[in-house]
């Protein structure tokens, strides 16, 4: 321990970069004394010395993962015997995370907090399972298998990329190829590149600090990733700490930032985002350390530009082929089972690596000082664990609501926000709240910009995160795990969230499997105009496929929720922010609609998703709706039938999954048993229509339990046609109208296909009289 501090302070034969890297080291040392966090500048040393021989444990570890069957702390040469048939892993980035996440480690040591941290480039979770064994910072299902010794980290290196399956369905290994639930500390998977770019800067709360691990790669996959210096202020987020691993490749070629000009460029781009950059040695632990230290003091003294950490590193430094294409996967190029040249450079490179057992025991000792300093391990920081206070909610009860469920739910939104006035509030927007109605709301949360204009709603440290990107502000939601949220976009661009929402749900779903129900308040995702109001676009705006393809997620974790007016929007969206960890998407008219719900139905429809519209005694015939526009024309073909003297049923469906069948005991929890089901579907229905929102064959594949058979049901919903049409229009074109509802329903009872319709109506259902028998000329019409 005596030479430690001249070893540090020797600045002879060292490099311009190295004698101001001391300096800095030096300065962080003497901070930390003088603040009695440690107790002398040997500690501090102590510290640095030990997260360099952590840093080289993990590279050592971590490429036993990739390449070997067995692992031996002696330091051992590896026989053919001892390596792995078929080598799977991300080693370059890998490699390239350790020191930047041992760096984060130390970083914590040495100022006795705990940080939190999130990895956007999930493929490089192998540094961080490697690291947190060696360290112990484990949750009970990596503890329980893993250990620090030949036959502990065998089974480790086993396990990754073990691919065998129990028989429920689930891995045998709870490694994963990405961040998973086991993942000490892990917030997201970070499959999809550029997702941590936009979530970081909404993470945390004031108090509260985040390192967020990116990656050039995502940098161009995503855009907006250089928008956080747009949304991030001071006195109203909390630190947030922005580290780039620039290592200049993707898989194929280098980087599109290394294509533009390299670092150099990139620096340029993020000064003029608002950013002040910081570029550093990406292969050293302690450069991660100064680098964290530095940009937090920043930001502590009242900094308006963001700090970004640019480390620079081969991609795959520590191994061989950094730097190559052949680094990303497996940089040998050929198996160290099979060919012996591979084998002896695989052992040339875990001698230069290897540390040996007392040495690494020493640093990991120095390095967890939790109980001294008293603070939670890394597994346990704070943003891992949202659990807010649950929410005062507002009545949803209106006397007289407005007829459009746009404008009732912005009521209740103000209404909610007035209740909850020391939440956190983030509200996506990707344009068009206003036209959207819901221009209350955005009066009084406002748009978030630096320079707000005279004469707008907007407000350098206002609640709604507007960007004409979907991805951007669905994650800003997302993130806030802390607070409130609400996501609202036209229903076709919302097309574009579905990978961040899905990344969500599954990672949420995998927490609960694992014990650990995520606790935050459940997102409303609100898509509006929507497919059948969105005519007077073109077809590219009247697309159903975000409800159609989250309907296959699992129900306990996602909501597909489909008001049928003002008040049932109401109700249900305060049934959503009474649940937890959960996302619910709901389809809501903006235009003014009927009011067809009193409050006791509106009520039971947020509870159970469906409710008895109409009920004859002794119905064999069953109308089912889901969808505002849909409920109207039933209700006009349930009016016409029962002048036909036929008894039916009309059932509205709100939330239609409820009723599918489950797939697994969680997803039971989320749907009606047959008690339930039986209530609103009699077991003596001969005959069940269906008119849907999305396109009717999923929707129908999805409700088995409701299907009696292609002889007695029928589904119609949106089959791909469209155009410039309003929505009568639309309904028309799609066969979605209730004239089609009568003909196909004679056809399906047996009965001639003009039974129940006038003459007319018929004969514009087969295009010898005009569309407008059936639907309301438009007003543009001449």
């Amino acid at each position: 321990m005596a030479t430690l501090q001249s070893r540090f302070e020797q600045t002879q034969g060292l490099t311009a970069h190295d004698v101001q890297l001391c300096s800095r080291i030096s300065d962080l040392a003497d901070r930390l004394v003088a603040q009695a966090v440690l107790p002398d500048r040997e500690a501090v040393y102590a510290v640095l010395l030990a997260a360099d021989t952590l840093c080289r444990a993990t590279c050592w570890l971590l490429m036993h993962m990739v390449y070997a069957r067995h692992v031996f702390l002696d330091g051992r040469r590896l026989q053919a015997a001892d390596f792995k048939l078929d080598p799977q892993g991300h080693a370059g980035g890998s490699l390239n995370m350790v020191p930047a996440y041992v760096g984060y480690i130390a970083f914590n040591t040495l100022t006795a907090q705990t940080r939190s941290w999130m990895m956007g480039q999930g493929h490089c979770v192998a540094a961080i399972d490697a690291c947190n064994v060696l360290l112990g910072n484990m949750h009970a299902e990596h503890a329980q298998r893993y250990s620090v010794s030949d036959s502990g980290l065998s089974t480790l290196v086993k396990d990754f990329y073990r691919y065998t399956v129990q028989s429920d369905g689930r891995p045998v290994s709870p490694l994963g190829s990405h961040v998973n639930a086991y993942t000490a500390g892990g917030m997201l998977e970070g499959g999809y590149l550029g997702f941590a770019d936009l979530q970081y800067v909404h993470a945390p709360l004031p108090g509260e600090s985040l390192v967020a691990f990116l990656s050039d790669g995502a940098f161009e996959e995503q855009r907006g990733a250089d928008w956080a210096a747009r949304w991030w202020r001071h006195d109203d987020c909390g630190v947030a700490l922005p580290v780039m691993i620039a290592n200049g490749r993707r898989i194929d070629q280098r980087s599109g930032i290394m294509q533009a000009g390299g670092v150099d460029w990139l620096i340029k781009h993020l000064r003029h985002n608002g950013f002040s950059p910081r570029r550093i040695d990406g292969r050293d632990p302690a450069a991660f350390v100064l680098a964290l230290w530095e940009a937090e003091l920043e930001i502590q003294a009242g900094a308006t530009a963001l700090p970004y950490i640019i480390a620079e590193a081969p991609k795959g430094y520590g191994f061989l082929n950094a730097g190559t294409n052949q680094a990303h996967g497996t940089p040998l190029t050929a198996s160290p089972y099979h060919d012996e040249n591979a084998r002896a450079a695989f052992n040339a490179a875990m001698a230069e690596l290897w540390t040996g057992l007392a040495p690494l025991q020493a640093a990991v000792s120095r390095l967890n000082n939790h109980a001294d300093s008293g603070r939670v391990r890394e597994r346990d920081h704070a943003l891992a664990h949202r659990a807010p206070a649950a929410l005062l909610l507002p009545e949803a009860t209106m006397a007289e609501p407005p007829q459009s469920a746009m404008a009732a739910i912005d009521s209740w939104m103000q209404d909610l926000v007035r209740s909850n006035p020391d939440r956190r509030y983030r509200i996506g927007n990707p344009d068009e709240l206003r036209s959207n109605r819901m221009g209350g709301l955005l009066h009084l949360l406002k748009h978030r910009v630096r320079d707000p204009e005279a004469g707008n709603d907007e407000d350098p440290h206002g609640s709604v995160i507007t960007a004409l990107n979907e991805e951007a502000v669905v994650c800003a939601c997302l993130a806030n795990k802390a607070g409130v949220n609400l996501v609202v976009s036209y229903e076709a661009f919302a097309v574009k969230m579905l990978g961040a929402v899905r990344q969500e749900l599954i990672f949420a779903r995998h927490l609960k499997e694992a014990g650990r129900p995520p606790a935050w308040l459940s997102l409303p995702l609100i898509v509006t105009s929507h497919t059948w109001e969105n005519g007077k676009n073109e077809q590219s705006h009247q697309d159903p496929s975000l409800v159609d393809t989250l309907a296959n997620e699992m129900s306990d974790m996602v909501r597909i929720i489909y008001p049928g007016d003002a008040r049932a929007a109401r109700h249900a969206l305060a049934h959503v922010y009474g649940e937890r960890g959960r996302i619910a998407v709901m389809v809501v008219a903006k235009q003014d609609m009927p009011v067809c719900f009193d409050e006791t139905q509106a009520q039971e429809l947020a509870r159970q998703g469906a409710c008895l519209c109409l009920a004859d005694a002794g119905a064999e015939l069953e109308l089912v709706a889901c969808g505002s526009y849909q409920l109207i024309e039933m209700r006009k073909a349930a009016e016409r039938l029962q002048k036909h003297g036929l008894a039916l049923r009309l059932i509205y469906l709100q939330e239609p999954m409820r009723f599918r069948q489950p797939r697994d005991a969680g997803e039971a929890s989320a749907v009606h048993d047959e008690l339930v089901l039986g209530h609103y579907f009699s077991a003596q229905a001969k005959t069940r229509i269906f008119l849907c929102h999305g396109h009717p064959e999923p929707f129908l594949g999805q409700l088995r339990r409701l299907d009696l058979g292609p002889g007695r049901s029928l589904a119609l919903g949106y089959r791909n046609r469209g155009g410039t049409l309003d929505v009568a229009g639309l309904m028309f074109a799609n066969a979605c109208t209730y004239a089609h509802v009568l003909r196909d329903l004679a056809i399906l009872l047996g009965r001639e296909a003009a039974t129940f319709l006038h003459e007319q109506e018929y004969a514009a259902l087969c295009g010898q009289a005009s569309p407008y028998a059936i639907i309301p000329m438009p007003h543009q019409s001449d």
